[in-house]
């Protein structure tokens, strides 16, 4: 079994899954406490405008899908704090609009000739060193941020009103949150393409919400699920070769499907 570890992809998978698996973790616990995870499929599937667009001009696929993402996140929060009666429009418009050019711009690509695939379910066993050192600048930043407004974060997620009223920043931190959102599902297109992305960052923290009392231990287990489900799929998915990315969301909609069947604990949220 451990045979294979002395090949560099395969460490790299096991790292790289590793890494997303702490952000997806984090972040994904406020995606889900915050109810906002249309909006974070909405700003996944607009950076594959971004893709394009980067194959159009000539540069990194990853940038142009970083700017696309921010744009994305700071349009759709603007419009789902502004016209909430018709945030979902909007945001599925820019859902389709990112795609549709992303589609469009990599067909007018001069001499194109780009595997679509591995950005839309994933390339997790071709993930070079460069870009495990950018997941993991990542990481700092989401953790360092969260540790600093971990307070904030709680009382807009549970009671937006109330945090109001305590003087905390909810639109800034709003925006921030979404921009945090934004640098999880680029990172997270490595490991399971942005056509997934939505499905590892909900997955691992609707399972941990269930069976927690606070919003720290939610995104301390969303984490070590997350990272189970991961680690699992890579393996899996060398032994039986099967598509990665598909393969870590079926292993989480294995777990998603079976917890179904387990009593859920009456617990009360406390911070």
């Amino acid at each position: 079994m451990f045979e294979v570890l002395q090949y560099e992809f395969m460490r790299n998978a096991l790292l790289a899954g590793f890494l997303v698996s702490i952000a997806c973790g984090i972040i994904g616990a406020l995606v889900v406490v915050n109810r906002i995870v249309f909006i974070s499929g909405g700003i996944a599937h607009a950076s594959y405008g971004g893709i394009g667009l980067a194959f159009f001009a000539g540069f990194s696929p990853y940038l142009g899908a970083i700017i696309v993402a921010l744009c994305s996140a700071i349009i759709m929060g603007v419009v789902s704090r502004g016209t909430k009666h018709r945030a979902d429009t909007v945001i599925g418009v820019i859902w389709a609009v990112g795609m549709s050019a992303g589609i469009v711009l990599t067909d007018l690509t001069p001499g194109y000739n780009v595997d679509l695939m591995s950005y839309l379910f994933g390339s997790i066993l071709m993930v070079p060193l460069g870009s495990l050192w950018t997941m993991a600048g990542m990481n700092l930043i989401i953790f360092l941020l969260i540790f600093l407004f971990y307070k904030d974060f709680l009382a807009m997620s549970y009671d937006e009103e109330f945090a109001l009223a305590m003087g905390v920043p909810v639109g800034p931190l709003y925006f921030l949150l979404l921009t945090m959102v934004a640098l999880t599902v680029v990172m997270t297109i490595q490991v399971v393409g942005l056509i997934l992305v939505i499905a590892l960052l909900t997955i691992p923290s609707y399972l941990a919400e269930k069976y927690t009392i606070s919003l720290k231990a939610m995104m301390t287990w969303a984490v070590i699920i997350s990272i189970v489900f991961t680690q699992t799929g890579i393996w899996l998915s060398y032994y039986l070769n099967l598509s990665t990315g598909a393969t870590i969301v079926l292993v989480a909609a294995i777990f998603f499907f079976i917890s179904g069947l387990v009593p859920q604990k009456v617990l009360s949220r406390q911070s």
